[in-house]
C-alpha cells in the first residue's frame, strides 16, 4: 500500500468503507465530480481536503501524499506564497513598458527609414534618454522581477 499514488489510495480508502463518491463528497462537503477527478488522476484536492481526508481515513497525510510525486509537488507549491506580490507585479509592469516603448520604437524608427516619415520620439527630451530609456525599464523591471521570484513567505 506504500507505493500507491493518490488516486488509487483515495479510492481503496473509500471502497474499503462501502462509501460512493457521493458519500464521500458529502463528508467532506465537495462536489461527487471532484471525487470522481481525484481518483482517475485528473485532478488533485487542497491540502486542507487532504488534512481532512486524511483524518477521515484515520491515515497519516504522509501516507496520502508520500507516494504521489506530483501530488507532492503541488502540495509544496501551493503552500508557498510570494514575499513581495504587489512588488513583483511592479518590476513585471516596469519590464513590460520598457519592452512597449522599445517595440513602439523600432517601429517608428522602421516607418522613419522604409516609408520616409519623419515621426520624433518625445521631441525635446535628451537622445541618450530616449535612446536607452526602454532598455534600463526593461533592465531594472527584470532584475527587480528576478531577484522577488525566488522570494517566499516562510
Amino acid at each position: 500500500m506504500t507505493n500507491m499514488i493518490f488516486s488509487e489510495r483515495l479510492k481503496k480508502e473509500r471502497e474499503k468503507r462501502g462509501w460512493s463518491q457521493t458519500d464521500l463528497a458529502d463528508k467532506i462537503h465537495v462536489s461527487r465530480q471532484s471525487v470522481s477527478k481525484w481518483e482517475t488522476g485528473k485532478n488533485y484536492p487542497s491540502i486542507e481536503i487532504i488534512i481532512e481526508l486524511s483524518d477521515l481515513f484515520g491515515i497519516t497525510i504522509d501516507e496520502m501524499l508520500r507516494s504521489d510525486e506530483e501530488l507532492t509537488e503541488k502540495v509544496i507549491k501551493d503552500s508557498k506564497k510570494l514575499a513581495y506580490p504587489k512588488w513583483k507585479t511592479f518590476f513585471d509592469s516596469v519590464f513590460m513598458l520598457g519592452a512597449f516603448l522599445l517595440l513602439a520604437k523600432l517601429i517608428i524608427l522602421g516607418l522613419n527609414h522604409f516609408f520616409g516619415t519623419n515621426i520624433m520620439i518625445l521631441e525635446g527630451l535628451p537622445k541618450g534618454m530616449v535612446s536607452f530609456a526602454p532598455l534600463v525599464l526593461m533592465v531594472i523591471g527584470g532584475i527587480g522581477t528576478d531577484s522577488l521570484k525566488k522570494k517566499y513567505i516562510e
